[in-house]
């Protein structure tokens, strides 16, 4: 049984992998357990480890789900300088999605539900809320 998943990428300029992590999650680091290498509970039970080291090519995307991609995607192009990302739909599909790279090469990337019901849902079992 898994009750837990870490996802780590690597960043080969640590100190700005750390500014540039902490700008795409709009928070500090959850737990810093020695030098070179962060983590931040992402949603319960999902962490993401930011490590000192050479990035793994063709790695990715992970992608984060939000509520309105359009709005995120101008938050980071903005805040964090990437290249603006198309967003994609396809009929059957129950979301919208984007992809774009960190400074580094990994790939990432962003998820919108089209039913806000099914998100509404969503966050309700993993959060315990609509937040």
């Amino acid at each position: 049984m898994f009750f837990e998943m870490t996802i780590q990428i690597r960043v080969n300029d640590f100190q700005k992998g750390q500014e540039w992590y902490e700008t795409l999650l709009q928070r500090k680091p959850d737990y810093i357990p020695h030098e070179g290498f962060i983590e931040w509970e992402v949603t319960p039970g999902c962490w993401l480890q930011v490590a000192e080291g050479t990035p793994t090519e063709g790695s990715g995307p992970i992608r984060f789900g939000v509520k309105n991609i359009e709005i995120e995607r101008e938050r980071l192009i903005k805040e964090l300088q990437i290249e603006s990302f198309e967003v994609y739909s396809k009929e059957g599909v129950p979301v919208k999605w984007g992809t774009f790279q960190d400074p580094w090469g990994n790939l990432l990337g962003n998820y919108e539900y089209l039913d806000k019901k099914l998100e509404e849902d969503r966050l309700t079992q993993l959060l315990g809320s609509k937040e």
